[in-house]
């Protein structure tokens, strides 16, 4: 014979059907699980007793058995998955009903209870703070480098596109002479010699000083 497992609603049915021409043979309405309606035995997992029923009032006990245990194993399953889903309808339509009688999550810190955040790049080496020296601070917040050993701090370096306000171009028509004292340049001469541009700018091979 053939068995198929049905359900309609929460019942689950057990259906015995001939195996060429899917005749029903009986079936077994199983209202809850593990139950009345379907029973293993003790001394075999491939080997069931189940209640028949006819539609009419009538019941009969009968046994069941399965050649593979596998198929025994498919049986049970069935059935648990079944009834397993039924307890979860129920669960949901009370929930449902009452909603403020479910298990409420509580997200307060209780009394003494603290808690540790690890914040990238926050974390500071010991004795880190007293070998740090500070940056020098050019005109609009820019960090300076320091000067290298030996050589003169050059002047504040402006950011790009600015220009200081305390210094405004002078207005220079063409043929006059430069009356500031402070932006009069030395005039060059019209031909220096290869002596005198080397003497002006000095040895580059080695640093003075």
């Amino acid at each position: 014979g053939r068995l198929r497992i049905t359900a309609k609603g929460k019942v689950a049915f057990i259906k015995l059907e001939d195996k060429t021409s899917g005749e029903l043979f009986a079936q077994a309405p199983v209202e809850q699980f593990p139950g009345i309606a379907v029973e293993s035995v003790t001394d075999s997992s491939r080997y069931f007793v189940i209640r028949i029923e006819d539609g009419n009032g009538r019941r009969a006990f009968i046994g069941v058995g399965f050649v593979d245990r596998g198929d025994a194993f498919d049986f049970n399953v069935a059935l648990q998955d079944h009834f397993k889903w039924v307890r979860q309808q129920s669960e949901l339509a009370k929930q449902a009903e009452n909603p403020d009688q479910g298990p409420k999550l509580d997200l307060g810190f209780k009394e003494g209870q603290t808690i540790k955040l690890n914040i990238a790049n926050m974390k500071k080496k010991e004795g880190a703070t007293g070998n740090a020296r500070p940056r020098p601070v050019g005109p609009g917040g820019l960090s300076l480098l320091p000067p290298p050993p030996g050589g003169k701090s050059s002047a504040p370096v402006c950011p790009s596109g600015e220009r200081p306000s305390s210094l405004s171009a002078p207005t220079q028509l063409p043929g006059t002479p430069i009356t500031d004292p402070l932006l009069s340049w030395p005039q060059p001469a019209a031909a220096p010699s290869a002596a005198a541009t080397a003497d002006v700018w000095g040895d580059f091979a080695k640093a003075s000083g």
